[in-house]
């Protein structure tokens, strides 16, 4: 079964739910909606075995133009809308890439592909036109996952991946029911936004509520209107939404009171005072809609007094660990009395995972094995190599542990990557391979840092004496003005030392962000910061 094949059985089933929840378009309209949306594709050039771009916000026209696209036997490009004209002609060049359908603000004199207009109306469906057949072993997406330039590595899910993914989420049958609403805020060009947006809602029959903007007013006013049932997001934005409601709690001089009762609510009920909880409870849930039951935390880990925060209004909450390469979430925690910091719970589906070269302490690296996980970098056997083993077990890269109720828990990184708060991934070596251009600089370490309270990817720069912070920083900002801005360096060192490194003359990336601690690096001044 390809994913066109999924949305004609559950138009079949449930015709009359609601699929696009803002538009009040059912399953079954939406189906006929993408067979007029393939003829227009069609008929502006798509055919089977093309790779087609998506660039969109969360409009209605993604997940038409998403379908239509596997109608016709083609595969979706899916494309982060906070790049640069630059990132997207090196991404569409590496998949070989001729057409991208977007919203018309991403306009730009491409290189080397089309743009089409993703809002344009479509005509009648051509009856004669029917959908490709495509087996569970095409290629349905294709994503880019450490970086838009160098040597990125591209994840291509077929839609064996995809269905199986979808499946998986029958562990969520508890919270999870036909013809209720799923939140969709989070971009659907994401895995986490796409396996909320996309599988989801075709596993349970559920609604979408797509909303374009991180507006808070534009989100409350939809909470308040439409009432979701499910809200998946990061954990900086559920960190933000408590902190709203306990400022405003204190601004009315009742936090007090309202953190009383939700911390002892067990015992307040258990003594005959139901009826208090219940009222203080209800207007926090009240925030959200009202009727929400299930609360996803994903791409971050989240902080214990949020997870506690929500559960305590009565809300399941539950922290999701995924990657592109496994479509999204492939362990999920359990809902507990007791809540242990950075746990992700236990593998759903059929999804497998294993920890090898665990140290003293039990920590070592999580292997995860699985239908829904990927078959292989696209044209990258050393990638490959490094990723897999002979039995088809994949490595993360995460350093995690098992607790004694056999669930994991979260304990660091292996590998590189860095992890913003607001759950973006950047690679340090796409910016490495960037800064290397420069004149002056003979090597660069990028990695994650904290700076106060904030996460930032932090670059120790290896430079030629006569180097001055000042030349730079200005070069720094040149370079960093190809990239999206939430990958920007805009906190640095240099030294015209040389950089620790390994045996095979690889930076110990570790060892330098320990010798900026240290204070071996000099830093630069604020008023260069501000340059950047």
């Amino acid at each position: 079964m390809n994913m066109y094949h999924l949305l004609e059985q559950v138009a079949k089933e449930s015709p009359d739910a609601l699929y696009l929840v803002r538009e009040k378009v059912t399953f079954k309209n939406f189906l006929k909606m993408v067979h007029a949306r393939a003829t227009t594709l069609r008929d502006a050039g798509v055919k089977a075995g093309d790779v087609v771009g998506l660039l969109s916000h969360n409009i209605p026209e993604f997940p038409l133009t998403l379908f239509a696209i596997w109608y016709l036997g083609a595969t979706v490009l899916l494309l982060d809308t906070n790049l640069t004209p630059f990132e997207y002609d090196n991404m569409t060049k590496t998949v070989k890439c001729k057409f991208v359908c977007a919203e018309k603000s991403f306009f730009y004199k491409a290189k080397g592909f089309k743009f089409f207009d993703i809002t344009t109306k479509d005509g009648k469906a051509d009856a004669k036109l029917k959908p490709a057949k495509l087996t569970e072993n095409d290629i349905a997406t294709m994503s880019f996952t450490s970086g838009s330039t160098g040597n990125p590595k591209v994840v291509p899910l077929t839609h064996g991946n995809l269905k199986t993914s979808s499946d998986c989420y029958a562990d969520m049958g508890k919270w999870l029911h036909k013809n209720e609403i799923m939140y969709g805020f989070l971009p659907l060009y994401h895995i986490f936004g796409f396996a909320g947006g996309i599988l989801a809602p075709m596993y349970f029959h559920m609604g979408i509520l797509l909303q374009p903007s991180i507006n808070p007013k534009a989100i409350m006013e939809d909470f308040k209107v439409y009432k979701p049932h499910c809200i998946p997001a990061v954990p900086r934005l559920w960190e933000v939404f408590r902190n709203k409601i306990i400022e405003q709690a204190k601004s009315k001089h009742i936090w007090w009171i309202v953190s009383f009762v939700l911390n002892h609510q067990k015992f307040l009920r258990a003594i005959g005072l139901k009826k208090l909880v219940d009222k203080v409870q209800k207007p926090l849930r009240d925030v959200f809609g009202g009727r929400v039951s299930l609360m996803i935390a994903g791409g971050a880990a989240t902080k214990p007094e949020v997870e506690k925060f929500y559960e305590s209004l009565g809300i399941a909450f539950v922290q999701g660990y995924g990657m592109t390469e496994t479509v999204g979430p492939f362990c999920c925690s359990r809902p507990a009395k007791h809540r242990v910091p950075f746990a992700f719970g236990v593998p759903i589906g059929c999804s497998e995972c294993t920890i090898r070269d665990a140290n003293e302490k039990g920590i070592g690296t999580l292997w995860v094995r699985g239908p829904n996980v990927f078959n292989g970098y696209l044209n990258n056997k050393n990638a490959n190599s490094e990723s897999f083993d002979k039995d088809g077990w994949f490595n993360t890269g995460d350093l995690v542990y098992l607790d004694k109720n056999k669930q994991y828990h979260f304990a660091g990184r292996k590998k590189q990557v860095i992890v913003l708060d607001s759950g973006k991934n950047v690679y340090p070596d796409e910016l490495e391979a960037l800064f290397m251009e420069i004149n002056g600089v003979k090597n660069v370490a990028v990695f994650e840092h904290k700076v106060g309270d904030k996460t930032v990817s932090y670059g120790v720069f290896q430079v030629e004496k006569g180097m001055s912070f000042i030349k730079l920083a200005a070069q720094v900002a040149l370079a960093n003005r190809k990239l999206a801005p939430y990958k920007w360096v805009t906190h640095f060192a240099m030294t015209t030392e040389d950089l620790p490194m390994t045996s095979t003359q690889k930076i110990k990336h570790h060892v330098v962000r320990q010798n900026l601690i240290d204070g071996k690096y000099p830093e630069n001044t604020s008023k260069i910061r501000e340059m950047l």
